[in-house]
């Protein structure tokens, strides 16, 4: 049972609380209406069962992307019960700065506030109530970044799904805590930084490798003491500049022009440290871009604007390609956003 306001936990600091809320485009909506509110939230997160008990709505949502992370507050203005199912293509790591969330996912449950964050594992059902004066601050997490991450972390793609323990004392969590204050720092004072194609990266990088380090997982001990050695420079290197610079009209030469190594050390350090070629790892990376654009950009308004911006001109091995990396086509991707 959701405690009354007077029993939650301190507000977190001032630079967190106020996260997010300088930027008056980072507010994708505020409104006092349901199908709004369920509308609005589920074209950044997915679709949901939203129900709304005692006050009315006074709902608002604020978004900023940093790759294939996104960091985001939330707040309803009333006690809601939400329903969304298993998140499915993404992971939540939900930070109450006030009040309370009855967090239910798979097997696990707690009851959160602003010492204890939720993180939601992908794969399983999650149920939630929050209370009318809970605001939370949202890291957004695409799985197939998680994953890729995790591989190059192990020397290997991971045989088993990530499963995560539900409960995060995230501000007893040192590392966690103070990437939180650093990223509402940057968004605050140097918002262009975070949005520059190799910040963003390093950024979803550092959150995604924080999150691995300090929350309790299915393959924590794999990562603890039976992972093959970090990928050399040069495997670091075209990464990043793939990132940076994904739109390009890349070539396998050019890559490894860029790391300094012959094309063979190129592909194979791909191989042993990332379990794929580098022009694998840059389609990868390219259908991430798709999909967080037909999510997140208004301005596309169809499928094949999408695909062809990150180079795809083959559209059918395209939708082929991404319904293997995300469970479905295109087009219901899409639709959700609509």
């Amino acid at each position: 049972m959701l405690l009354p306001p007077t029993a939650t936990a301190t507000m977190a600091t001032p630079a967190l609380a106020a996260a997010l809320l300088g930027d008056p485009g980072r507010l994708v909506f505020a409104s006092t209406d349901q199908d709004q509110a369920r509308a609005a939230v589920g074209a950044v997160f997915k679709p949901h069962r939203l129900a709304i008990g005692g006050n009315r709505l006074a709902a608002r949502l604020h978004h900023a992307p940093l790759g294939a992370v996104s960091f985001n507050r939330l707040a309803y203005g009333a006690e809601v019960e939400i329903d969304p199912g298993p998140m499915g293509d993404f992971l939540l790591v939900q930070m109450p700065l006030s009040g309370q969330a009855d967090v239910a996912c798979g097997t696990q449950r707690i009851l959160s506030d602003a010492d204890l964050a939720s993180v939601l594992t992908p794969s399983d059902p999650v149920r939630m109530r929050w209370s009318a004066d809970n605001d939370q601050l949202i890291v957004r997490v695409e799985l197939g970044a998680l994953e890729r991450v995790c591989a190059a972390y192990l020397g290997r793609r991971p045989e088993q799904a990530l499963r995560f323990a539900l409960g995060m004392a995230w501000r007893r969590q040192a590392g966690w805590y103070q990437l939180m204050q650093y990223l509402a720092d940057l968004l605050a004072c140097s918002p262009e930084a975070a949005q520059h194609p190799l910040t963003a990266c390093q950024l979803e990088q550092l959150v995604i490798g924080t999150l691995l380090t300090v929350q309790p997982h299915s393959l924590s001990e794999d990562l603890r003491g039976r992972g093959k050695p970090l990928a050399p420079r040069h495997v670091k290197v075209v990464e990043e500049y793939i990132h940076a610079h994904a739109d390009d009209a890349l070539t396998p030469a050019h890559l490894a022009e860029v790391a300094g190594v012959s094309l063979r050390s190129l592909y194979a350090g791909f191989r042993e440290h990332r379990g794929l070629s580098p022009m694998a790892y840059l389609r990868a990376v390219r259908l991430e871009r798709v999909r967080h654009d037909l999510l997140n950009v208004a301005a596309v308004g169809s499928v094949s604007t999408a695909a062809m911006r990150w180079g795809f001109t083959h559209l059918g091995r395209f939708s082929a390609e991404y319904r293997r990396a995300f469970g479905e086509c295109p087009g219901e991707t899409l639709r959700r956003r609509g």
